[in-house]
């Protein structure tokens, strides 16, 4: 690509006859200068501004793939958390469904012993009720002796 610069030092062979005019030539040289110039400077700024947007979009592409890696990584630990929670909350029922059942069969254990302890105690009630029965029996029939008497 040419420079400013060798627009600006080009010469032209100088002809007799039928040439172009050096001063037509000369102001034409230096307008096409100056826009090539402009052009040519506006074209470092646009490349040096693509450079830095390139730039910008491998940094802003970086950080998308590490949010994208980090919603995944989020989505599976909520994922875990939740069946690990769920696991818990499973454990939780079948321990407590254990101990109820446990503590359903120490109380049956618990009315099976009281219903036998409170069947001895009718049979010592019977059993006092009849010796109170055959005492007084006996004193009946020791008053009715000494009445006789």
């Amino acid at each position: 690509m040419l420079t400013p610069l060798d627009i600006e030092n080009k010469k032209f062979s100088k002809q007799m006859m039928n040439g172009y005019s050096v001063d037509e030539v000369d102001e034409f040289l230096d307008e096409l200068t100056n826009d090539y110039e402009k052009a040519y400077k506006q074209s470092n700024e646009l490349k040096v501004r693509v450079e830095e947007l390139e730039k910008s979009l491998v940094h802003y592409k970086t950080i998308e793939d590490t949010l994208q890696s980090t919603l995944v990584m989020a989505q599976t630990t909520a994922e875990e958390v939740r069946d690990v929670a769920r696991q818990q909350a499973e454990q939780i029922i079948k321990d407590a469904e254990g101990n109820a059942r446990k503590s359903v069969e120490d109380l049956g254990q618990e009315i099976l012993l009281k219903k036998k302890e409170l069947e001895d105690v009718k049979k010592q009630f019977d059993v006092y009720k009849a010796k109170m029965e055959s005492l007084l029996i006996s004193q009946l029939e020791l008053i009715k002796d000494l009445n006789k008497e």
